[in-house]
């Protein structure tokens, strides 16, 4: 199985939009998250479209070098996305945020999440940051982002439980500059 990471532009971010709505109707079995009015996760009745979802995505390619949308790929074949986020976009004095993290089904319990979280961790270097979801819903989650970073730091990481942007989350830091 050959597992790469891929940075998309516009030409290609139409298979991230693609794989988008799968994620948010994933988050919502964590979340309690129901569609609005239309069908489409989103927060608003605003959103009536797919297409007009997608919109709202554009910023991830029009601020290349700022932001860095990437499409995991298994064998080739499209299998989730990793949005990598940088100042404006992250916290004072953290280099590396992980906005969001997507891994279709099929591909789930193999490893392939970890190492694809591996390689962007690699392209980058400095002080990171992402959270998740601290409540019950999401201990997979949690034991995910606990393993891979553990692994990837090799134990060398802050886990603390926090307020956030996005409300309580457990959130963790590491420093890759000098691996």
């Amino acid at each position: 199985m050959h597992i790469e990471i891929q940075l998309t532009n516009i030409d290609t971010s139409y298979i991230i939009k693609n794989l988008y709505p799968l994620y948010l109707h994933d988050l919502s079995g964590h979340y309690g998250h129901l569609p609005n009015q239309h069908g489409i996760y989103e927060d608003t009745d605003d959103v009536k479209t797919l297409s007009e979802q997608y919109e709202v995505q554009n910023i991830w390619w029009e601020k290349p070098g700022v932001l860095f949308p990437y499409l995991i790929r298994v064998d080739e074949r499209p299998a989730g996305f990793i949005l990598i986020a940088t100042p404006p976009y992250c916290n004072k004095g953290i280099d590396y945020f992980v906005n969001e993290f997507f891994l279709l089904q099929p591909y789930r319990g193999k490893g392939i999440a970890e190492k694809a979280a591996h390689l962007v961790f690699d392209q980058h270097r400095g002080k990171w940051e992402l959270f998740t979801n601290h409540l019950e819903a999401n201990i997979a989650g949690q034991k995910f982002w606990r393993r891979a970073v553990c692994t990837y730091t090799n134990g060398n990481y802050i886990e603390e439980l926090g307020e956030t942007f996005d409300g309580m989350k457990l959130i963790f830091r590491f420093d890759n500059l000098h691996e």
